[in-house]
């Protein structure tokens, strides 16, 4: 089930050199797996990363991965991976979800391998690595557009692993559409605009009703309480020094009550506030100027929480830039799925 040079529809040619080159491996016609920098630090003995921080899930055993490697409606301005090689909506082949789920697995085992040779490795870590006890669906492309979705979580539940799905919110059909044995076990809606206007600035959607389409989804998770673990994740990003984003920003004192709005509507369990950070293909559209600080971004999840009733600061990492507020009486950490 992986491929390193497949002759069929699927990546083209040169999209797929490019993400061999970052250390993609392929899995079928739109799928791939590439190993978390945390995943490696936990495998030499270091700590994990904010997820194991925060939900007690060891970063030795997460699986960064896509059914829709490259395939997003959108653009997004702060998003580190290669989306000037986005291909569209529409996945050109729909894998069976066990058979990716099978090749996942063994793609993420060969590009763990090597470390077994290597001194001071964790080797209990790294056989943890092999069979993975998260499946995060955040790695590249938007999820949702794999039609399979539901059939993977569950799956993945039957594997008696943890699903997160990470998405645009563009395709609230998908979410309404889950059995409750189809759900992930966490959703993450990505907000990174709190209106229309930098909506459309940040995200560079190819769908014209994309904030419509995109309130439609925090109704749609509103609806989803007490059935999955739900997620607001802002990403925030500064001021610049000069150039296009001198003046451009979504984290103003004015957007505090519009993010707010946005939130009330979707009333999730937890809210990421996240600093951007110019790392990857990110690079080239905004500077490291406009990276906000830790203190920056935990002062504005701050302001977030006092126009909230019922949300606290319950964990932060410096390290990720990262602070996550949590409504009252629902604990983090995640029990046996």
């Amino acid at each position: 089930m992986v491929r390193k040079n497949p002759k069929r529809k699927g990546c083209p040619k040169d999209v797929m050199d490019a993400l061999l080159k970052m250390n993609y491996s392929i899995v079928g016609k739109t799928s791939a797996v590439q190993i978390c920098r945390w995943t490696k630090n936990a495998i030499r003995g270091g700590d994990g990363c904010w997820k194991e921080k925060f939900y007690g899930i060891s970063s030795a055993g997460c699986c960064e991965m896509t059914p829709s490697v490259m395939w997003c409606e959108n653009k997004c301005l702060h998003c580190w991976r290669p989306i000037e090689m986005n291909l569209g909506t529409d996945l050109p082949s729909v894998d069976d979800p066990i058979e990716i789920l099978d090749g996942i697995v063994t793609a993420r085992k060969k590009l763990l391998i090597g470390f077994k040779g290597r001194k001071g490795i964790d080797l209990k870590k790294l056989e943890e690595s092999f069979e993975p006890k998260l499946y995060t669906m955040s790695l590249s492309g938007e999820p949702t557009l794999y039609p399979r979705l539901g059939e993977m979580f569950k799956e993945i539940r039957r594997r008696k692993a943890v699903s997160f799905l990470v998405t645009n919110g563009l395709n609230p059909e998908v979410l309404a559409g889950f059995s409750d044995e189809e759900l992930p076990t966490q959703i993450a809606v990505s907000t990174n605009a709190p209106n229309e206007k930098l909506f459309k600035i940040w995200h560079r959607s190819t769908k014209k009703d994309a904030w419509k389409k995109f309130n439609e989804t925090l109704n749609e998770i509103k609806k989803l309480k007490g059935k999955v673990r739900r997620v607001i994740r802002l990403t925030l990003v500064d001021k610049g020094e000069e150039g296009e984003f001198s003046e451009k920003t979504n984290m103003s004192d004015e957007n505090v009550k519009e993010y707010c709005d946005l939130i009330k509507k979707a009333e999730p369990d937890f809210i990421h506030v996240k600093g951007y950070k110019s790392i990857g293909y990110a690079r080239a559209r905004m500077g490291y100027d406009n990276q906000p600080w830790h203190e920056a971004v935990k002062k504005y999840a701050l302001k977030i929480s006092e126009n909230l009733d019922n949300y606290t600061v319950a964990a932060e990492d410096e390290r990720s830039c990262i602070v996550a507020l949590v409504r009252d009486g629902v604990d983090m950490k995640i029990g046996d799925v």
